[in-house]
């Protein structure tokens, strides 16, 4: 009987069998500190670890209605050894992505704040305006009126006084015009969000207006005429100008949505329910990693960093 000749593996075989094990071990909860550094290591010690980590992640997505063991088994007897894209490759073709939005914006914008910005701009009237990170702003003023348009992000406005030439932030389909000084426009979704800090603005949208007064907000949708205002914790609501984000009991997917605005690359669940999860308190955006260790003290989780664009929340 001739031997039977055995074919050698490559690393990538390595690689993806330890990626798997790896997968199925992360989705039952790491034991230990221990464990969750010895993952962490094996991830950064080889980026054919990454991108054989990575590929199972995105088999997971066609494979999840299977059993957890059939899942292995077909992934172990079915699996293809070419990795075709890397990690860094997706992270790469993510920041041009992002870069390329942030040009057609500033193509059309008068003022800018880039990613993990806020800059403070001084208007030809002697009103000035403070752009949070990704936010932008034309100014089209003339002898009957200052007109100012929010492209993206959010603004907060302090207006000099002018009673022969109102001032009107335009923003998505409706316009806030000041009837006091101080105020917050913010894009958010498919409409805006007004909150006012001192005296008074008049919202419209769809024809229909109401006037905000301090200490109160409100907003508008594409299509919608703006909400009845509320009262509003004005400090929370503008812990951006001082680079925080104050939230209660909001779902972790509108958390890194408005952490998002501050860095470049995505933060991804794992597990869908895991977005879905709630959490309170008062992060610094500044600083992307001590905002993920928050949460992931915070609510349980774990995070992997995969590269500086790309962290797994788990």
């Amino acid at each position: 009987m001739k031997p039977i000749k055995e074919t050698p593996r490559s690393d990538a075989d390595d690689a993806g069998d330890a990626a798997i094990d790896w997968f199925v071990r992360l989705r039952g909860g790491l034991s230990s500190a221990e464990e969750k550094a010895a993952f962490e290591q094996w991830l950064a010690e080889d980026a054919e670890n990454a991108a054989a980590f990575e590929e199972v992640l995105r088999m997971f997505g066609h494979l999840a209605g299977m059993s957890p063991s059939l899942r292995v088994r077909r992934a172990r007897r079915g699996r293809r050894r070419r990795i075709t894209a890397t990690v860094a490759t997706l992270a790469a073709a993510l920041a041009m992505l992002l870069s390329l939005g942030d040009v057609v914006t500033r193509i059309r914008a008068d003022h800018y704040a880039g990613v993990g910005e806020r800059k403070v701009v001084t208007l030809d009237d002697g009103s000035w305006a403070q752009l949070d990170s990704r936010s932008s702003i034309s100014v089209h003023y003339s002898a009957a009126e200052r007109r100012v348009t929010l492209l993206s992000g959010e603004a907060w406005f302090d207006v000099a006084p002018d009673p022969a030439r109102p001032f009107v932030v335009e923003a998505g389909e409706g316009s806030v015009t000041a009837l006091g000084t101080a105020f917050d426009v913010a894009l958010d979704g498919s409409g805006a969000r007004v909150t006012v800090n001192e005296h008074r603005v008049l919202v419209m949208s769809r024809g229909a207006s109401v006037v905000v007064a301090e200490g109160q907000q409100s907003g508008y949708e594409r299509g919608a005429a703006a909400r009845a205002p509320e009262a509003v914790d004005i400090d929370a609501a503008t812990a951006w100008r001082h680079g925080k984000l104050i939230v209660t009991k909001q779902p972790l997917r509108d958390v890194l949505a408005a952490v998002g605005r501050y860095h470049r690359g995505i933060i991804y669940c794992v597990d869908p329910s895991v977005c879905a999860r709630r959490v309170s308190g008062v992060f610094g955006v500044d600083d992307l990693r001590q905002l993920v260790d928050e949460v992931e003290i915070s609510l349980g989780l774990h995070a992997i960093h995969m590269t500086e664009y790309v962290t797994l929340l788990y």
